[in-house]
């Protein structure tokens, strides 16, 4: 069988071997792609889910702060937002007066060339488009504080908007559940101090932060007390198919529009295994997720669930900008041992940015080893990294094989962290 895993821009093909205990190759159910995008779009800003429509909550405000995705996620800008502009510029909202922020979180911004292609041309010219920094303590304003303390800070040019807009698209998360609503706003315009707080390692390890799950998820719910706090008055959010196609939009109020959009996307990325395998090969959705080292946590932890103790996870990442920040970089140079990382991480012997994703990283390779095919990193330094490279997926397949044997149950997963595994009750 020949199939194409997602991987960078281009994908990666991969034949695959038959054998007994193949389980098969796990993808996402599609939803149809959406006829007229644009139409669509414009439809529900005209009548939103449980909200006003947005040229009705644009009349009576001077001003305007849209919060869009950064460069790393592959949300249709380009579609999504000249209908939204046009909407509060013809309620009375002036150009001037409208504020496009760049929900980077602690990402690096996303500037000249790569502004274009994140909003197109004529956007990126005519408007007032920043990015957020969250080390500029200068840029945050506290709103409030939420579980008993944690300081909620929030890009200023947000909070001073008169009219609060969100956008982004839904999909799994490794630790909020799905992605989208609230998140753009935690972690996307939040300050490192509140970063700090909301990414420590409790949170991380709490064993419902998890894709998928929205009831009793700590981050999910943080999320949403720093947004109420914070403030916001519409979101648009899309779902897509593997392709980056529009499959539904969901817009209007904040937290019932994202709620029925993880609802409408459950059914189509969920996928139960009946018992553990001994080895997976997955990827990270291809580009833009599959960008660097640091963001190839999604598609190892996506795997991790059906994998049984001790199996390995083979995972293909183009890692074209390499490990990832100057930040991860270092936290990666620090792990002698992954499980004496983890033991320092829990005790709070340190906190540096970036270490929420070397630690979810290095939780599951305690229990699962993890094989990495990636053009972007050497092989000496994906060693140095605690994992193994692989020249081919082909030799690793065959190698895995011959390790756990003929019979061995194994999967593959062409789109990654797009589809959620989950062992059946």
């Amino acid at each position: 069988m020949k199939i194409t895993m997602s991987y960078g821009c281009d994908g990666l093909p991969l034949e695959i071997p038959k054998t007994p205990g193949f389980q098969g190759v796990l993808e996402p159910r599609q939803a149809p792609a959406v006829a007229d995008p644009e139409a669509t779009i414009l439809k529900s800003l005209r009548a939103p889910i449980a909200s006003q429509p947005l040229n009705k909550l644009a009349q009576n405000c001077q001003s305007a702060c849209i919060v869009i995705s950064d460069i790393t996620r592959p949300v249709p800008n380009k579609i999504i937002l000249p209908p939204l502009l046009a909407e509060i510029e013809n309620a009375g909202i002036k150009r001037e007066a409208i504020t496009i922020l760049i929900a980077t979180g602690i990402h690096r911004p996303n500037e000249g060339a790569e502004l274009i292609a994140l909003v197109g041309a004529e956007i990126a010219e005519n408007y007032h488009i920043i990015n957020h920094f969250s080390k500029e303590v200068d840029d945050m304003v506290l709103v409030g504080e939420v579980n008993e303390g944690v300081p909620a800070l929030i890009n200023r040019h947000y909070i001073a908007a008169d009219l609060k807009i969100l956008t982004g698209f839904i999909e799994p998360h490794m630790w909020a559940g799905f992605s989208g609503g609230r998140k753009s706003i935690l972690p996307g315009i939040s300050s490192i101090e509140t970063l700090e707080y909301m990414h420590g390692p409790e949170m991380i390890a709490h064993p419902n932060t998890v894709y998928g799950a929205l009831a009793g998820n700590p981050f999910h719910e943080a999320g949403l007390a720093i947004m109420k706090k914070a403030g916001a008055d519409f979101i648009i959010n899309v779902t897509l198919d593997t392709s980056k196609k529009i499959t539904r939009v969901f817009a209007g109020n904040p937290v019932a529009a994202h709620l029925e959009g993880c609802d409408f996307l459950a059914p189509f990325c969920t996928r139960e295994i009946e018992s553990p395998l001994d080895f997976i090969v997955t990827c990270n959705s291809g580009a833009p997720l599959d960008c660097n080292l640091y963001q190839t946590v999604k598609g190892i932890t996506g795997a991790a669930p059906v994998v049984k103790t001790g199996g390995e996870i083979l995972i293909a990442s183009a890692c074209s900008e390499g490990a990832g920040s100057p930040e991860y970089i270092e936290i990666l140079k620090m792990i002698d041992n992954p499980k004496s990382f983890i033991e320092r991480l829990m005790a709070r012997e340190f906190f540096i940015p970036d270490q929420w994703c070397a630690q979810e990283t290095y939780q599951v390779i305690l229990n699962h080893p993890v094989w990495l095919y990636s053009d972007g990193l050497k092989p000496d330094e994906i060693k140095k990294y605690h994992m193994q490279p692989v020249k081919s997926l082909e030799q690793a397949i065959t190698d895995l094989l011959h390790k756990h044997g003929p019979d061995a149950r194994w999967a593959v997963v062409p789109d990654g962290p797009l589809l959620i595994l989950q062992l059946a009750e």
